[in-house]
């Protein structure tokens, strides 16, 4: 994928070099998220290593598609690099796609999974989370998804919903060994 434009946003797929900025993002979604079960107290910081490897071994996958925006150099959007606040990514969406059994609810069983879109505080508003999300859904598109499931936070949902999400059917539940 070339890099595609919406709203001035350039979205292009993530490389290797990116791999630092990816942790960083990650790890910035779920502070923001908090709580017990994003993150529990009694995490500590190996899951970022964990994290790094794994998205390594992703980023070439093709059940796995992470698209990111980059900075403009500094956070402030004025374009300049005056080391008033500089990042390397302004922006990340990790997509992945599950092959489930068919069923008459799921024709051919693949099943999108938005598994995070996060954008640096110091670029939000300017729609990149929105160019993001249009570069997966076109992804998930292309390669015939039957249905696309993402969790939301209370922020991100009227961006989904706009997007065409709506509620799931089926409960959420979860279970930890």
């Amino acid at each position: 994928m070339g890099q595609r434009k919406g709203n001035g946003t350039a979205v292009r797929q993530a490389v290797e070099y990116d791999l630092v900025e990816l942790v960083r993002l990650r790890a910035l979604l779920f502070e923001n998220l908090g709580g017990h079960f994003f993150s529990p107290a009694s995490a500590d910081d190996g899951w970022l290593d964990a994290l790094a490897v794994v998205l390594k071994e992703q980023l070439t996958a093709d059940a796995v598609r992470i698209l990111v925006v980059d900075g403009d150099g500094d956070g402030d959007g004025d374009g300049d690099s005056d080391g008033d606040g500089g990042r390397g990514l302004a922006a990340c969406g990790i997509a992945t796609i599950e092959q489930r059994l068919p069923g008459p609810h799921l024709r051919n069983g693949r099943i999108g999974h938005v598994i995070g879109v996060v954008t640096d505080p110091s670029y939000r508003r300017r729609g990149h989370s929105r160019s993001i999300m249009r570069g997966l859904l076109d992804w998930f598109g292309e390669r015939e998804v039957a249905r696309v499931d993402l969790y939301a936070s209370a922020e991100g949902e009227p961006l989904y919903r706009e997007l065409g999400f709506t509620n799931h059917p089926d409960p959420a539940l979860y279970w930890r060994p």
